[in-house]
């Protein structure tokens, strides 16, 4: 499957209304490419034209110019939770990556997923190596995708994730490339 630059994320929800078939697009781009950003722009735009939105975003916190830390929010109601801070010099993040996740807060992004009700729109950002490695995260973000209980579902994953997204998702629509604009 082609990658394709990302459209509009506001182009999305006039699209998702003309659609005949539930539609999975992965999203993905570099480090710092602006998934996230665009994610957020989309659940805004889905929400202004009055779509159901649920799932979760994992917006970054910054600190003088710097990325310190990484929260989870819930798509639907915008109420967060820190996800993950760097940890001190010296000390090893969760499962070798370069973040300390905070058990609570996962095991809440997760719950939201595990929950997720029919809607328009359901957004996972993202599924990463955690989750692809079975070594926990947001693991309920694949049963949410493979219910089919929405009408267009955006996962976000990294470039280096994007076969084993495609081989364990067939019928994956699109793959949007933030990089390739």
């Amino acid at each position: 499957m082609m990658k394709c630059a990302a459209p509009t994320p506001e182009a999305l929800p006039a699209a998702l209304r003309a659609a005949a078939e539930p539609r999975l697009i992965l999203l993905t781009g570099g480090r710092g490419s602006g998934k996230t950003r665009w994610c957020m722009a989309l659940c805004e735009a889905a929400q202004r034209a009055g779509l159901d939105v649920a799932g979760v975003i994992s917006p970054a916190v910054f600190a003088n110019g710097a990325k310190i830390a990484i929260d989870v929010q819930d798509a639907a109601t915008g109420k967060r939770r820190r996800l993950a801070e760097r940890p001190p010099p010296g000390e090893a993040g969760t499962a070798g990556l370069g973040w300390r996740f905070d058990d609570a807060a996962l095991a809440w992004g997760d719950r939201l997923l595990s929950h997720a009700p029919a809607c328009d729109l359901l957004i996972v950002d993202e599924l990463g190596p955690l989750e692809f490695r079975g070594a926990g995260g947001f693991r309920h973000g694949f049963a949410a995708i493979e219910a089919r209980r929405w009408r267009l579902a955006l996962v976000v994953v990294r470039p280096e994730l994007c076969a084993a997204a495609i081989a364990r998702w067939p019928w994956i629509s699109n793959v949007f490339d933030v990089d390739a604009q």
